[in-house]
């Protein structure tokens, strides 16, 4: 499956139509979106029968760093309501059919939220395949000390590794992104203050000073 953005409403992540030449597909996507206040956007991923979905999503920056997330069956069942929350993952078994998710910001009439997701796809199809290909260019196996087994089962552990090493990078990245703005947004809000501190100051010691010289001054009239 590969992540097309369809401006329809909604984005949707959509398979190519069969017969299509594609490249190799990724299963393992990730997007961050600005979500306007007021505003729901949905997602659909195709699934096959018998996989798995990981969805793992943040919001990174907006007031109260908080989204309501819904994720349905492709029956319409509600399978997760994540209400008001900064962040979360899911894993379900799936089943032929389209998957929805959506981010709902309509309780915020003012902040926009800036949300990052990563989709984590296993048991699509290609690891079958993959064993097929290995298969048709290894020939006298019996003469080696390691089987192609092994070979497979260590080239599949690698692999594991390393797309687990990438989310971890990933979602890393993305929590640095959230306490970034959180600085930022901190770092203006102390500044605004400490002007509006300094102003503050100022005309108090201009009263002051005035105040200060009125009772100094000789306010008697001199007589002619």
């Amino acid at each position: 499956p590969r992540l097309l953005l369809v401006p329809l409403g909604c984005l949707a992540l959509l398979l190519p139509p069969p017969g299509a030449a594609e490249f190799s597909p990724s299963l393992d996507s990730d997007f961050t979106f600005t979500l306007p206040a007021g505003r729901k956007e949905c997602f659909y991923q195709p699934m096959r029968k018998e996989a798995s979905l990981e969805l793992e999503y943040q919001v990174l920056d907006g007031a109260g760093l908080d989204v309501d997330f819904h994720l349905l069956s492709p029956k319409g069942e509600t399978l997760v309501f994540d209400e008001r929350k900064s962040d979360g993952v899911h894993t379900v078994e799936t089943e032929d059919g389209d998957y929805m998710f959506c981010f709902d910001n309509t309780f915020s009439t003012i902040s926009e939220k800036v949300i990052f997701f990563e989709l984590i796809l296993d048991n699509m199809g290609e690891d079958g395949q993959d064993e097929e290909d290995w298969k048709k260019y290894v020939t006298g196996t019996d003469l080696l000390d390691m089987k192609l087994e092994d070979i497979l089962e260590s080239i599949n552990s690698v692999k594991a590794r390393l797309s687990k090493s990438v989310q971890i990078q990933t979602l890393l990245r993305a929590f640095e992104a959230r306490d970034r703005n959180i600085q930022e947004s901190n770092f203006d809000r102390v500044n605004f203050w400490s002007m509006v501190n300094l102003g503050v100051m100022v005309v108090v010691s201009a009263v002051q000073v005035y105040m200060l010289k009125s009772l100094f001054e000789d306010k008697r009239k001199s007589r002619t």
